[in-house]
């Protein structure tokens, strides 16, 4: 650790009375023993005693008091001191910090099995929670003018988010070469190692993960090892010391000169374990492999252990002879304090045999919680007989929920599955079925493999798919808390907890929720956060879908269900009860009516997946009654038409780490690997189109009715993109391919083994100008007339400045105009207006941005930390704006992320232009010509397909002349 101004440790590390390392130790000895009830004078006569009655005892060795107080500590279980919850002041509180009054909050407190909702004022100081609810006006004179006053006007309040599993500081932004400490690939078992020592202090992604609300982080180590080291919390809000030390939330002990005192009880640790594919596949070995290297390291850990138990006896009898020095290994410490019940055991596992396999009952140590564990939903008793029963600090009392205490918590994704073997079976049912079986689920972000700062949209969507919503909002506030063993400060908001506190604009399980402010240790983190209004139906939780017979069936099959939809009875199927209807209409969407209630609905009328009937006439309904039609109520629902996905490679891979269910990747134009038979070739998506894959159906069932892939690449050259139906069973049925040839697409930037920027820019000049011969000249020539459009995946606003100028150089030279488009397109933003005035248009496949790249690092926040963001911006400079996605899995969320783009665009996006972002935009910006998927349209049942207490209920396909039904 740097030196401090005065020598002196920063603030919070005087958590459990801390004292420096070199202080009198046998001050702190007798402070032990007193607190044992033993007054110090007496044991001394009682060892001295039974020495010299002892024949086989010689002289106590100089270590004696040192040793005996390890000893007498070697079971004391981690908990809070008996004080803690009496403090008046944080340990990390930070002097200066004024108070701070929340007025007329509606606060969701955690308590009461987190049904409990107080409305009234929350007091901040001293880095604690002070008071909830009705505070006195007496408390508040003392503060008299020094205190910051904010009215919330009823605005929803939480405990900060806490995030039970993220790579935060460790695996951090911008990707750079030296800014990933996540794995160490130098032994599989390393129980020694700690994420602290690779914490990166100067991580983008701090700030934006505050702005979604999170305040505490379990920094763990990867996957890679089967023990992967020592895991940290952190608070995430910046400290004066810079250091990574001085965000630790409870050092544990012995840490860069901190010594927590011994007389009282330890802090919880952290460790990070996994199983599975990720250490088989690093150290090319089996589950077989990574099962026995649990079993060589816990038996070297068990030796040590009970080395020291047996020498502790002795040493407390008074048999010194020849007992030496106390039996540890620093390298193994840690998995001995496992042996004790003093670590929490994060477990990266997903399959049942891996869950059934880790060694806890044999080695008889608790497990905190399995991570990912995919397959967990299918085997809640099996977890229900892990070894041990976890303590949990007496001060959670009544308010947490009753759960199966001793059984290990399930950390989730909500919807991110099928992205390897392990991972095949995942189900957006898993956090209601685990809850139903009385397990705690956590929501959690892996980040930055899903970005933190969405982590509340994790537990959103959690419970849109049932699990309840005071166990949603828990899984992500008090269930890790509780789980990570800091509920007696975090999680909940109580008088004498760390003033971790987040203040939202609608309610926090309504979609798009975005803080209006968040509290870490009483001190406000966003400088002049902006907010939005949102609706005030948002200030309610959202209603949601029952899907009872869809969880069941996950079960049922194995975590495999059919995702086949019913078909119609009859050629005719009406539709009663519609809200809303959007129709295409010549490039946009537009909204044909919008009912106010139940009263004001109307009737629509397809037939052989055409509407013949709109309910524009009050006889549409009378017109077809008797005749043999199915008929669906919608409840006030909508039809739209259906949503287009781009980005991903959807229908080109089954499972993305599995290379046999890939279509492949495509050879890079600069590396001379490639066939020769190929080198004048363009690849095209649509030869290697699969169809009736799981995530494409996910997909459809959820209203993306056509996916537009282009083939992978690594390189700059990808190929040409296809157009197809993702409800189509096979490439032969009618309309599954509604156009084989859109975009022509390239890549331009700094990827794997490319060359400079410059070079590849060349290199595109090059062949717009003329210069390839065969079917690839043919492309480049169809693109240089405008009769093609050319996507150019692209990050950098300084890459993208130089293909303005090279649009203009072609178009100068052809006399057309050149279709080009961005994808990606991170940093679109800064050129918006340049990009409007060269008409080249935008889809941006992260529409909630984050500084993934060195490239992509320019990225406009959006709320709370900017007014604006990319989409807005973009539009108000008449630039043409697409939504696209990264991930295949993601694609069956299209319609919650156009949804939320219009929530955070201030009323300047229609629900209709929402729709736009997702279809007619994705059409006009990669060349989709008028076709069968323009007369697509999803019924859904209770809402808009933009609304969240909405599901799909029917889709309408003019192509394929087919009505899928629910």
């Amino acid at each position: 650790m740097a030196a401090m101004e005065s020598d002196k440790l920063p603030s919070h590390f005087l958590n459990h009375a801390v004292v420096p390392a070199q202080s009198n130790r046998r001050r702190r000895v007798s402070t032990a023993l007193l607190l044992l009830g033993i007054p110090l004078f007496i044991l001394i006569q009682a060892v001295l005693t039974f020495h010299s009655q002892s024949p086989r005892t010689s002289s106590i060795p100089i270590h004696a008091s040192k040793t005996l107080q390890k000893c007498r500590h070697l079971h004391t279980k981690p908990n809070p001191p008996p004080d803690f919850n009496l403090r008046k002041q944080s340990d990390r509180f930070v002097p200066g910090t004024r108070a701070t009054l929340l007025r007329n909050a509606t606060i969701w407190t955690g308590g009461i099995k987190g049904f409990e909702i107080v409305e009234g004022d929350l007091l901040l100081d001293q880095g604690l929670i002070k008071a909830v609810g009705r505070v006195d006006t007496s408390v508040l004179e003392v503060y008299k003018t020094d205190l910051v006053v904010m009215d919330l006007e009823g605005a929803w309040v939480t405990p900060g988010i806490v995030d039970l599993h993220s790579h935060l500081g460790v695996d951090s932004a911008p990707e750079l070469r030296g800014s990933s400490d996540t794995n160490s690939v130098k032994g599989i078992a390393q129980p020694w190692l700690r994420s602290v020592d690779g914490l990166n202090t100067h991580d983008e992604a701090y700030l934006l993960s505050i702005a979604g609300g999170v305040t505490t982080a379990v920094v763990l180590p990867g996957s890679a090892d089967a023990i992967g080291g020592q895991a940290f919390a952190i608070k995430l809000r910046p400290t004066k010391e810079r250091s990574a030390s001085s965000m630790l939330l409870e050092p544990p002990f012995f840490l860069n000169g901190s010594d927590v005192d011994p007389a009282l009880p330890p802090r919880w640790r952290q460790m990070k374990h996994a199983c599975g594919e990720n250490p088989s596949r690093v150290y090319s070995g089996t589950r077989m492999d990574t099962i026995w290297s649990f079993r060589e390291s816990y038996n070297k850990a068990r030796m040590i252990k009970e080395s020291q138990d047996e020498y502790c006896s002795k040493a407390t009898t008074g048999q010194w002879e020849g007992l030496g020095e106390f039996p540890e290994d620093l390298q193994w410490e840690a998995l001995v304090d496992v042996l004790r019940g003093r670590v929490k055991i994060q477990t990266h596992c997903y399959e049942a045999t891996d869950l059934d396999g880790l060694l806890s009952n044999e080695f008889q140590f608790p497990i905190a919680a399995f991570h990912h564990a995919s397959e967990a939903y299918l085997v809640p008793d099996l977890l229900k007989n892990a070894y041990g029963k976890i303590t949990f600090p007496s001060s959670v009392d009544d308010d947490f929920i009753d759960f199966a205490e001793h059984a290990p918590a399930v950390a989730l994704f909500a919807t991110n599955g099928r992205y390897k073997r392990e991972a095949y079976r995942a189900s957006e049912f898993a956090p209601r079925i685990l809850a139903d079986n009385g397990l705690k689920v956590v929501m959690k972000s892996d980040h930055p493999v899903l970005n933190s700062r969405y982590l509340l949209y994790e537990a959103q969507q959690a419970h849109y798919y049932g699990l309840r919503g005071n166990l949603a909002l828990a899984s992500v506030t008090s269930t890790p808390a509780v789980v990570m063993g800091a509920d007696h400060r975090l999680g909940f908001i109580k008088a004498g907890y760390d003033a971790d506190i987040v203040a939202w604009d609608s309610h926090p399980l309504a979609l798009g929720a975005t803080p209006k402010q968040v509290w870490i240790d009483g001190i406000s983190q966003i400088d002049s956060p902006f907010s939005s209004q949102k609706p005030a139906s948002f200030q309610k939780p959202p209603a949601t879908p029952d899907f009872d017979q869809e969880a069941y069936e996950a079960i049922k099959y194995d975590g495999l269900p059919p995702l086949q939809m019913r078909q119609p009875k009859s050629d005719v199927v009406i539709f009663i009860n519609v809200a809303n209807l959007f129709v295409r209409r010549q490039g946009s969407i537009h909204e044909v009516y919008s009912g106010a209630g139940v009263e004001s609905t109307r009737t629509v009328v397809v037939k052989n997946g055409v509407i013949v009937c709109d309910g524009s006439e009050p006889t549409c309904e009378r017109n077809y009654d008797g005749i043999n039609a199915e008929w669906m109520d919608l409840e006030g629902g909508s039809l739209s038409p259906g949503l287009i996905s781009f980005g991903s490679p959807l229908a080109m891979e089954d499972i993305q780490g599995e290379p046999s269910t890939r279509d492949g990747t495509v050879h890079d134009l600069f590396h001379g690997d490639s066939p020769k038979i190929i080198e004048d070739s363009v690849i095209r998506a649509a030869d290697g189109l699969q169809f009736a894959v799981r995530d494409t159906l996910y997909a459809y069932q959820a209203g993306v009715m056509t996916g537009i892939s282009a083939p992978s690449s690594r390189g700059f050259l990808s190929g040409l993109s296809t157009v197809f139906a993702t409800g189509a069973g096979h490439k032969l049925e009618k309309g599954a391919v509604v156009q084989e040839i859109a975009a022509l697409h390239v890549k331009i930037g700094h990827y794997s083994s490319s060359p400079s920027v410059s070079t590849q820019i060349a290199a595109l000049r090059k062949l717009l100008g003329g210069g390839a011969i065969g079917e690839l000249g043919a492309r480049f020539k169809e693109v240089a007339k405008g009769e093609m459009t050319l996507a150019v995946a692209v990050e950098s606003a300084d890459i993208m400045s130089s293909l303005i100028k090279l649009k203009q150089e072609v178009e100068t030279q052809t006399g057309s105009d050149l279709r080009l488009t961005f994808t990606g397109a991170s940093e679109a933003h800064i050129i918006a207006q340049e990009l409007g005035k060269n008409q080249i248009g935008v889809i941006l496949t992260r529409p909630r941005p984050f500084p993934m790249t060195w490239e992509s690092r320019r990225i406009l926040p959006g709320l709370p930390l900017s007014k604006d963001n990319a989409i807005t911006v973009l539009l108000s400079h008449n630039v043409t704006v697409g939504i696209g996605i990264e991930e295949q899995w993601s694609a069956r969320n299209t319609r919650f992320d156009v949804a939320w783009a219009a929530l955070e665009a201030h009323g300047e996006i229609s629900k209709a232009e929402a729709l736009a972002l997702a279809s007619v935009n994705i059409e006009k910006l990669l060349g989709v010509k008028s076709g069968h998927s323009h007369g697509d349209l999803v019924a859904t049942r209770g809402g808009t397909l933009l609304d969240f207490q909405s599901r799909v209920v029917g889709l309408i396909s003019s192509g394929r002349g087919v009505v899928d039904l629910v």
